[in-house]
């Protein structure tokens, strides 16, 4: 086992390309040959649980849900990175407070940055 040092690398590399290749290839071969395409009309209809389509299928969402959702990730996800920093606190270097409060000024920016152009505000 005196090869090159990087051998190991590249059968890696080899086997992490070629693995799901040939997943994908086996998956195209099974379709083709087990699950042949047999279209008809009442595949190709609209399904809503069992019950006959009614309407328009396109319905306008309000995106201020979202935003809501986006900005309660983000700042919940602050949670999860000021909890160990605060619990660690005295045992850290000053780098790590700097760090930490420009963190807290970026997340501070996004907050008020959606606070003026008035996400904020429920309509």
């Amino acid at each position: 086992m005196n090869g090159h040092p990087h051998a190991f690398l590249a059968l890696f590399l080899g086997v992490a390309v070629a693995f799901p290749l040939i997943l994908l290839g086996v998956a195209q071969l099974w379709v083709r040959f087990f699950q042949p395409a047999k279209p008809n009309a009442l595949k190709n209809a609209v399904y809503e649980c069992g019950l006959p389509p009614q309407g328009e299928s396109w319905i306008q969402f309000k995106a201020h849900y979202y935003l809501y959702a986006i900005l309660f990730l983000i700042f919940d996800v602050e949670v999860l990175f000021l909890l160990p920093f605060a619990v660690a606190f005295t045992g850290l270097p000053a780098g790590a407070l700097l760090a930490m409060l420009v963190f807290i000024l970026l997340l501070a920016e996004g907050l008020v940055w959606a606070w003026a152009r008035g996400h904020l505000n429920w309509k």
